[in-house]
């Protein structure tokens, strides 16, 4: 009998998320757009643009505070769901 040589699995971890970051691309108007939360950071973008990202991510925070759950410990495939959700329509 010979021996297995080959390392045990390991069950895949789970990457925590830290915080978002939100970036819009479509600046004309040379204003420098920054806003900040708990756990995001949002930069550029145009006045809408900017104005949707943070509706987006409040929205998104609400959410997860009604699901009782926090940013470090939710699915990211959940945290997508949740964030295309909040996105004003």
């Amino acid at each position: 009998m010979s021996k297995d040589s080959s390392k045990p699995t390991r069950k895949k971890r789970q990457p925590k998320i830290g915080g978002i970051v939100g970036v819009g691309l479509d600046n004309e108007d040379g204003h420098k757009r920054i806003t900040t939360g708990d756990k995001f950071v949002l930069v550029g973008g145009s006045k809408d643009t900017h104005e949707r990202m943070t509706e987006t991510m409040v929205k998104t925070f609400e959410e997860l505070k009604r699901r009782d759950k926090h940013l470090e410990n939710v699915d990211p495939r959940e945290l997508v769901e949740i964030i295309d959700k909040s996105q004003p329509r």
